[in-house]
């Protein structure tokens, strides 16, 4: 099952296993849409999500670390792993994937 949710797509696999695949729009920032990813993987609404980004990850960090360059230019690559207890989310510039710990992980933006 495919769900398509402002800017995510959400596929399911069977049981509990899904994976969350969250594209990000260039306005948002990406701690937001990383909150917006675990929250959505997790069948939450993001204000009242289990898991507080702040608890694996300086979301103003997280901001800064893919922001423009100083001349202007994106930063169009790089990856962070945030282990949860029940999954890994993978944030690249552009795109977030949550998945459950069992998942392989081949996963590119």
């Amino acid at each position: 099952m495919n769900e398509r949710t402002a800017g995510a797509v959400r596929s399911r696999g069977t049981g509990a296993r899904h994976h969350v695949r969250y594209e990000r729009d260039d306005a948002e920032p990406l701690s937001v849409a990383t909150a917006s990813a675990i929250a959505m993987y997790r069948g939450e609404e993001v204000l009242s999500s289990s898991t507080q980004l702040y608890e694996y990850v300086d979301p103003e960090a997280l901001d800064a670390l893919f922001a423009d360059r100083h001349d202007g230019t994106p930063r169009k690559d790089g990856r962070i792993t945030i282990d949860l207890p029940d999954g890994l989310v993978v944030i690249t510039p552009t795109c977030i994937h949550v998945t459950a710990d069992d998942e392989p992980r081949e996963i590119t933006s």
